[in-house]
């Protein structure tokens, strides 16, 4: 048999299998091979500039356009498209280095509820394939196919490729799959092909494969830990792989041979639909600095909204409430207070967020607000019956009844509590560059 024939394929196009070069079902060239093809299981399935996507799907007009979400003159981009990225515009840049280096850009104020509605059909939709889904952001998650031939009657591969053709039919967006033998290696083939990509790397050519590596691909390692790392002569992963692993450990501990073993390309986390999120949070960076604190509320009550409705598309709850700000002179200041129950709703959440902001409301002037919710549990547990406050329920039913509506008709359809007030600093709903967009949202 010679080594094309041991070699698997399948046409992503159409699902055909044993093609090479080009399908010859449908012609397509959009063909993935690799030996273990049809042996692997774990998958890493990513969305393709996510949030820029989704506005370019409804609005046409932007399709051949660079787009930008986010906003903010002093704030950073939340995603840019492949076409702003072409540009050189990057996740996390400054907005004002993004505009430089795309100055035709259109830049769209995140619409977090709209894109929370996208990425719980899709999140569904995996579920369809496997009970072993562990959501790892609103737009990607680590799926474990293993089993589920006898379901699907398909390999995990076949099953990943039909779902990224449903997304693109039903849903007009494109994913990205990594499929592998487990989630390190997943990831990373997620991102070998981006946009509508399909990678596979193996157990076999792991090891190889990583070997010229930086050691930052490792998940956690940070700045820090790789300029630690340097300092010992580990800058690539080749540098690990020669290492001796009690040397390692004895330096690092546990962590030492997780090192260790990840840069052979070894990793025994499971897929976990249970993982647990530590916290839930939303900022916001302003064009100016502000020190009012009715100003401040205005900005606290917003980002509580949004904190609240990926509460909901998450099915959290949360009992800890932490408020950030960080000062004209960057000093950072986390307040924190826990609640008597867990929540999900924007009402609750701000009322603890304001008792905290107004302590800090001394004059001082500030950049950046934040708020979010910690000490997480699942939606059942959320917003039980209080007989201090018997009108929760009626305020909870509202609250979700004004979040469909903005699912469905967008967020300023609808406006409440201080969201009546005047927007200091914001931008609308799309605006080119040198209109002066708005802050940033993460």
């Amino acid at each position: 048999m010679s080594e094309a024939d041991q070699i698997a394929s399948l046409c992503r196009n159409c699902g055909a299998t044993g093609a090479h070069g080009r399908c010859q079902t449908c012609g397509s060239a959009r063909i993935v091979t690799h030996k273990e093809l049809f042996r692997l299981g774990i998958a890493h399935i990513d969305c393709d500039a996510f949030f820029a996507a989704i506005e370019k799907r409804d609005d046409p007009s932007l399709r051949d356009k660079p787009v930008i979400i986010g906003g903010g003159k002093r704030g950073v981009v939340s995603t840019a498209c492949y076409v702003a990225r072409l540009n050189g515009v990057k996740s996390a840049m400054p907005m004002f280095k993004a505009l430089a280096a795309c100055p035709d850009a259109v830049v769209i104020k995140p619409n977090i509820e709209k894109y929370s509605a996208v990425g719980r059909e899709i999140r569904q939709r995996m579920f369809n394939l496997t009970p072993q889904v562990e959501p790892l952001s609103i737009d990607e998650a680590f799926l474990d196919l293993t089993g589920t031939q006898g379901v699907h009657h398909a390999s995990p591969a076949e099953t990943l490729a039909h779902f990224a053709r449903e997304i693109e039919r039903d849903i007009g967006l494109t994913v990205s799959v990594g499929l592998a033998p487990n989630k390190f290696l997943a990831k990373i083939a997620s991102d070998l092909d981006k946009p509508r990509g399909f990678a596979v790397i193996g157990t076999e050519e792991s090891a190889s494969f990583l070997h010229d590596k930086p050691v930052t691909i490792i998940p956690g390692i940070g700045p820090a830990m790789a300029k630690k790392l340097a300092g010992e002569g580990y800058h690539l992963l080749a540098d690990i792989q020669r290492a001796d692993p009690a040397s390692l450990m004895k330096r690092h501990g546990e962590y030492g041979f997780r090192l260790y073993e990840m840069a052979h390309g070894r990793d025994n986390r499971r897929v976990d639909p249970d993982s647990e999120r530590k916290s839930v949070s939303a900022e916001t960076t302003f064009n100016e600095d502000i020190a009012d604190l009715r100003a401040l509320e205005v900005h606290l009550w917003r980002l509580c909204e949004k904190v609240s409705a990926r509460m909901k598309a998450a099915e959290l709850s949360g009992l800890t409430v932490t408020l950030k700000l960080k000062t004209a002179s960057f000093a950072t200041r986390t307040r924190a207070a826990r609640l008597s129950d867990p929540t999900q709703l924007a009402g609750k959440l701000f009322e603890a967020g304001k008792h905290l902001l107004a302590h800090e409301t001394d004059g001082t002037r500030f950049r950046l607000i934040g708020s979010g919710l910690s000490d997480l549990g699942n939606a059942e547990a959320a917003d039980p019956a209080d007989l201090a406050d018997p009108d929760l329920g009626r305020k909870a039913g509202a609250e979700r009844a004004v979040d469909k509506v903005r699912a469905k008709f967008g967020r300023d359809m609808v406006q409440r509590g201080l969201g009546f007030s005047p927007r200091p600093q914001s931008p609308d709903t799309r605006r080119k560059p040198d209109d002066a967009p708005g802050q940033k949202d993460k």
